[in-house]
């Protein structure tokens, strides 16, 4: 019998319907002991390992590498748990289970926010306005794990079997559906994917060694003979290979060690070390709502991370709390208009590039939006195309600025 994951959007009834789908199969749910195991057999807090899966890294954690490490545990604990079978597990631990064990079923519960937004101020206590703030805080926390771990959004349909869309589909059906499919031959287990599951097992274990020693690599393994793939560049490369080969030849039931550099390995650039990644969020403040949603999902299909506001208001609040790098403003909005905010965002969040996009704007109000520091002003309908390049060049402008900068201090 297979092993399900699933992960899910909050507020989606996720744990309705993985305890739904255990009891119907007669399985169990691991859902609390995945951490809990984790950190009884490695020592580390079980809010630690919980902030690794739902936290942004810290500085210190870069250096110490204590993300890597507590992913390794945490891999190793549900590669213990699940080699039992017949489990269902809901959160996203389920991510590292990789795809190629064909017996693992892997399930997306997702839905809009007119049906999540009602369920978290029920369960919540909350109002709308906190409501949707939450939300947009755990789809961001989703984003930030699959991104680290694939390049991917949350919601990209490679990486499960099934995806529901639960505003269209009752928890009890979702349950059916998700039982309906693990019962398939399709996801049997197999003696091919049972062994396959117990070398992930045996690699997420001398993964943990290795990365107790400060090395982050990938480790894979066929029956004990294990390939370790170094990806990120070195000046010592044989003096590193020999290294994991003296560490991980120590681990019992290691037969052959074979060390490689991985397929992200490459060469840095001559200018000094600085991490350059794609906006890690953009905001998009608009009150017109299902043009901004429809905006937001086509700049994601563009490989841009989005946030959304409807107002002057939520925007200011947003970015007390968290600042993104780049926002992109509706000028003619209720209550605090665009001007005024671009005004504020500039005077109190200096970084921040704004991009003005607007239906409804003057020559007036072009020249004035630049006077105020607006990155570039645009009008409505704007070609998708056009936007993301722009808000790709606001961010290379950004990325100049760091290199100066490091440079300047260097």
């Amino acid at each position: 019998m297979p092993v399900v994951t699933i992960f899910s959007a909050s507020f989606c009834r996720g744990d309705e319907v993985a305890g739904t789908v255990a009891a119907k199969l007669g399985y169990s749910c691991i859902n609390g002991q995945v951490l809990s195991w984790a950190a009884k057999e490695f020592g580390v807090p079980e809010e630690k390992l919980h902030r690794t899966l739902h936290g942004s890294t810290s500085l210190l954690e870069k250096f110490v590498h204590e993300k890597e490490r507590h992913i390794a545990y945490i891999k190793a604990a549900i590669a213990h748990l699940v080699q039992s079978d017949n489990v269902v597990y809901h959160g996203f631990a389920g991510h590292l289970l990789p795809r190629t064990i064909s017996h693992v079923l892997k399930v997306c519960l997702v839905a809009n926010r007119d049906y999540r937004i009602p369920l978290a101020m029920e369960e919540a206590g909350i109002g709308k306005r906190d409501a949707l703030k939450r939300i947009q805080k755990d789809d961001e926390e989703r984003k930030k794990w699959t991104q680290h771990l694939f390049d991917l959004g949350p919601w990209d349909k490679s990486l499960y079997d099934i995806k529901i869309p639960m505003q269209t589909t009752s928890p009890g059906e979702t349950a059916e559906l998700i039982c309906t499919n693990a019962r398939s031959d399709a996801v049997r287990t197999t003696a091919s994917s049972l062994k396959m599951m117990n070398d992930f097992a045996f690699a997420s274990r001398v993964n943990v060694a290795l990365v107790e020693r400060g090395h982050d690599v990938d480790v894979v393994s066929d029956s004990g003979n294990v390939t370790i793939l170094i990806n990120k560049y070195t000046v010592r490369l044989e003096s590193l290979k020999n290294e994991l080969r003296e560490i991980a030849g120590g681990i019992p039931g290691v037969r052959n060690i074979e060390v490689r550099v991985g397929p992200k390995y490459k060469r840095p650039a001559i200018y000094p070390a600085v991490e350059f990644e794609l906006p890690s969020k953009v905001l998009l403040v608009d009150d017109e709502r299902e043009f901004v949603q429809t905006l937001s999902e086509r700049l994601q299909m563009r490989d841009l991370s989005t946030a959304v506001v409807y107002n002057g208001e939520e925007a200011l609040s947003y970015l007390n709390e968290e600042e993104p790098e780049v926002m992109i403003l509706d000028l003619r909005m209720p209550g605090i208009d665009g001007v005024d905010v671009l005004r504020r965002v500039k005077k109190e969040h200096p970084n921040v590039e704004v991009i003005i996009l607007t239906g409804h704007g003057t020559e007036k109000d072009a020249i004035l939006t630049r006077e105020l520091g607006a990155f570039a002003y645009l009008e409505k309908p704007v070609e998708i195309e056009k936007l993301a390049q722009t808000v790709k060049a606001a961010y290379e402008k950004i990325r100049k600025e760091k290199v100066a900068k490091k440079l300047g201090n260097d």
